[in-house]
């Protein structure tokens, strides 16, 4: 059923979710553009977070792929960080470039309002601070704010931190040292956490190859970290210890698989296989994969820090050495029952869930 807020030009109706989510949001309007969608997957342990994503989908069907698919990873994400929240992802369908401005962001935070508190946005691809603010002018339901009392700002450097341990315990694993000095490590895609993930590995001795379809953010690379370039077709062909994907989710398809040369692939996106069958061709290919929600939860724990009202950096700090503890659990699991990683911690998490 249709709802009209008060100002009567926001349209919100609930549409009908995939098996096992909670909810599907739609909202619309027509005086700033907006066409957003929430997926909340599972409120079990608390309401749900995760961060609003603005993308052109070609297709609504597309973006209503992208949100679930991402939002039951929320759910996954926060209880690998041990965070009493459930999992939840918004996306706006539009060009952030073009058709982003501070009313169509007013308008996605009377949607979050209209929610009553059952999801918590914060920033994702195409998203900012600086429009969290906009969004905080209608709802109170925001995190990732620069200012206020319990404000965390942007989670990218955190996230980029807890990939950064993660990385080094994937090492410890596999070769028995996470020295990364010479390691050569492929990021691809080097945006606000890409980049500063090749920042901390550039500080640890590592030698990087990177590729962005941004030309100027790979110069910046190229010049302040002594990164090779590449183009983003070739980033998978490289010769490298280490592959890391940090741009938009799906990059392990089969294909790409079949075309790594790297030991490790340990990355910022999220859902980065194409499909569970691809977990199991790493694992056949002798290929270490750090399963993404767990590498990448130490962005929502910067997040939960805002919406729990929580000032002690002890509990943010805990989470995040805690996913490199989670992961190596993993690890030693996959390597006692010969099951690749990905399966593994599901199974994990699962019972954390439960």
């Amino acid at each position: 059923m249709n709802q009209i807020t008060a100002d009567h030009s926001l349209i919100i109706r609930d549409l009908k979710p995939s098996e096992g989510y909670e909810r599907l949001i739609e909202a619309q309007d027509a005086q700033t553009g907006l066409h957003a969608l929430v997926s909340i997957h599972s409120l079990r342990r608390g309401p749900a977070a995760g961060g609003c994503r603005m993308f052109n989908y070609a297709k609504a069907e597309d973006a209503i792929y992208d949100v679930e698919r991402l939002s039951r990873g929320m759910t996954y994400k926060n209880a690998a960080a041990e965070l009493p929240l459930g999992g939840g992802k918004s996306v706006i369908i539009g060009d952030p470039k073009t058709q982003k401005t501070p009313a169509l962001m007013r308008a996605f935070g009377a949607f979050i309002e209209h929610l009553a508190g059952d999801y918590y946005t914060a920033e994702d691809v195409g998203v900012s601070p600086q429009d969290m603010a906009h969004i905080a002018e209608k709802t109170a339901y925001v995190a990732g704010l620069e200012g206020g009392e319990f404000a965390s700002g942007d989670p990218s450097p955190v996230t980029a931190r807890g990939v950064f341990l993660c990385l080094r315990q994937t090492l410890k694993h596999g070769l028995g040292s996470d020295d990364l000095t010479d390691k050569k490590v492929a990021i691809q895609g080097l945006g606000h956490v890409g980049m500063s993930l090749a920042e901390m590995l550039h500080r640890a001795g590592a030698k990087l190859i990177v590729s962005d379809i941004n030309a100027e953010t790979v110069r910046t690379a190229e010049a302040r970290l002594g990164a090779s370039v590449t183009a983003p077709d070739a980033i998978l062909h490289q010769d490298v210890d280490i592959f890391a994907p940090c741009a938009m989710g799906g990059a392990l398809t089969a294909d790409a698989i079949a075309l790594l040369k790297a030991r490790f692939v340990v990355g910022a996106a999220n859902n980065q296989l194409a499909d569970d069958s691809c977990g199991q061709r790493l694992q056949d290919a002798g290929i270490l994969y750090a399963p993404d929600y767990i590498v990448n939860g130490g962005g929502i724990v910067n997040v939960a820090m805002e919406i729990l009202k929580i000032d002690d950096p002890s509990y943010r700090e805990s989470r995040i050495a805690g996913l490199a503890t989670t992961l190596e659990q993993v690890f030693q699991r996959a390597d006692e029952t010969g099951e690749p990683p990905h399966l593994v911690a599901n199974r994990l998490i699962e019972r954390r869930l439960q």
